[in-house]
């Protein structure tokens, strides 16, 4: 993920400087909001960037007569909400991403890391990888255009 964002920075660093503050802002803003929107619409349809499927839920044994209620809905239904996966404009950027407690979890699913299940659970469970955030070829083409339209519209 991080050679991706990488490849982004050193494409657009030289051609942003020539575009004003004002202007540069904006363009951050614009991104940002569709950015954080293809996000969304990613993880709600449980697919990593490269359009993979998530890896499914572990299936639980059943020790009595409820079904597994939660384990059969969507994963991550309220971390792709606004409140959850925030947008932060920075000096130099943005930055999209989930903060506190949501980090956390995110964390764990991003990187397939060892948790607990429950605060009140003594063992831990390995977790499956689900990349919740990065960069699909749709996000690095609708990043281009927006810096391609926002330098013609500067030098005019």
């Amino acid at each position: 993920m991080s050679d991706g964002i990488e490849q982004v920075k050193l494409a657009f660093t030289d051609l942003l400087k020539n575009i004003s503050k004002p202007r540069r802002r904006l363009l951050y803003q614009q991104i940002g909001r569709e950015l954080a929107r293809n996000q969304r619409r990613r993880i709600k349809a449980q697919q990593n960037p490269d359009g993979s499927p998530f890896e499914p839920r572990k299936k639980r044994k059943q020790f009595s007569k409820k079904k597994g209620r939660i384990k059969n809905q969507l994963m991550f239904k309220k971390i792709v909400s606004p409140s959850h996966l925030k947008i932060r404009y920075e000096q130099e950027g943005i930055s999209l991403g989930f903060y506190g407690g949501d980090a956390a979890i995110a964390n764990v699913h991003q990187y397939g890391l060892y948790s607990s299940p429950s605060k009140y659970k003594d063992f831990k469970v390995k977790y499956a990888q689900r990349e919740l955030l990065g960069f699909s070829e749709e996000d690095i083409e609708m990043i281009e255009r927006f810096v391609i339209k926002a330098i013609a519209e500067g030098s005019l």
